[in-house]
């Protein structure tokens, strides 16, 4: 799949806002062949936890991205359910392989080259099998997402820089994933947002994200407040048909909604021409990029109960987690619970800027939002 694309969605750095090794010893890894039940009753090892057990508190050990996912666990907001793997794992498999003064390039070859320790392996395996249990499938396809320590935090978001593999299936797979997302802690992109960020403290280290998959039939980003201006009065969001790649990863003009986040009403709407979209890739592995037929393209992708719903959310997460947030989120397909919405992420909008001063006399706030986006109340973007 490559690294988790940059969303052409995403707030810059002046948009709306808001390592020492500790923890598990390899010992301890080595002699959790069982690995016990967590909270929820789900498998918890030495190096895993449920997703939904996991609080901020366990952010310095499995990353943002998954503590995150265990705070809207415990929102009550749906989430894909799945399991973590702690920045332990990544720090004893990186000792394991003496990494330690090899070159980036030579880091990510020998981490994808090495399978997991058996103890590591039966972690994950049982861990899988809880998602085989729940979805009913002997091979149910899972998103495998980095989560490094630092990644999705309020200082710095690497969004685009470490790896996510979608329709992941089988065991096999899995382990091939999670060591493809450490490897991508020594990418190029990675190491050279770190050098930049240059508060980085430490040696890099990496948790990672396993949940079942999501068949969206249309999927797209939100932000709790208005991603130029900084108004925190709107919710945008950015909607396209099938995976959220095309959206992310800016293959796609969305269609794009601000609403209000006090009377739903929607301020402005406009449609994207929404060319392609991403579908599960044949045998329902990996993904597919496929054209999206001239009907499809000229119809709107939510409904305003859809809308509606979708505001909700955004205003739950950023109550719960008290600041904007940036967040994804997937309609599912499928004859199970079609129509479902779920998130995928969430985290914190980096920085907030000055909202605009009106240039004239007769300029409303609804004005300025409406000219900082180009838009006149509605339409189909030409």
């Amino acid at each position: 799949m490559g690294p988790e694309p940059r969303r052409r969605g995403s707030a810059p750095a002046s948009a709306c806002a808001s390592t020492a090794r500790r923890g598990w010893s390899r010992s301890s890894a080595a002699t959790t062949a069982t690995p016990p039940r967590g909270e929820d009753g789900g498998v918890a090892g030495a190096h895993t936890r449920p997703l939904a057990d996991l609080r901020r508190a366990d952010e310095p050990h499995f990353g943002a991205k998954s503590a995150n996912l265990g705070e809207l666990s415990a929102a009550e907001i749906p989430v894909p359910p799945g399991f973590a793997l702690s920045r332990d794992a990544y720090l004893v498999a990186a000792e394991d392989l003496g990494l330690e003064g090899r070159s980036a390039e030579e880091a990510s070859r020998a981490i994808r080259a090495a399978p997991l320790s058996a103890a590591l392996r039966a972690e994950l395996d049982a861990g899988y099998e809880e998602l085989v249990a729940a979805a009913g499938d002997p091979r149910p396809p899972v998103a495998v997402r980095s989560s490094a320590i630092g990644e999705d935090t309020e200082d710095a978001t690497f969004a685009g820089q470490h790896e996510t593999r979608l329709w992941v299936r089988g065991i096999e797979s899995v382990d091939e994933a999670v060591r493809e997302c450490w490897a991508s802690l020594h990418g190029p992109e990675a190491v050279s947002y770190r050098a930049e960020l240059a508060s980085a403290a430490g040696a890099p280290a990496m948790g990672v994200a396993i949940q079942l998959m999501i068949d969206a039939t249309v999927s797209g980003v939100m932000f709790t407040c208005n991603p130029v201006s900084g108004d925190p009065s709107t919710v945008a969001i950015e909607a396209s048909w099938g995976l959220g790649l095309a959206v992310v990863a800016g293959e796609v003009t969305p269609d794009e909604y601000r609403v209000s986040k006090v009377t739903r009403e929607v301020l402005s709407r406009r449609l994207g021409p929404k060319e392609l979209e991403y579908v599960p890739g044949a045998g329902e592995t990996g993904t597919a990029r496929v054209e999206v037929s001239p009907e499809r393209r000229r119809a709107e992708c939510l409904d305003e109960e859809q809308l509606a719903r979708l505001v909700d959310l955004a205003r739950r997460v950023e109550r719960h987690f008290g600041g904007h947030q940036d967040i994804e989120w997937a309609i599912a397909r499928g004859s199970d619970e079609p129509g479902e919405l779920f998130l995928l992420q969430s985290r914190p909008v980096t920085a907030t800027p000055s909202r605009p001063k009106p240039t004239g006399a007769q300029r409303s706030a609804i004005d300025l939002v409406m000219g900082t986006f180009g838009a006149s109340g509605g339409g189909e973007r030409p």
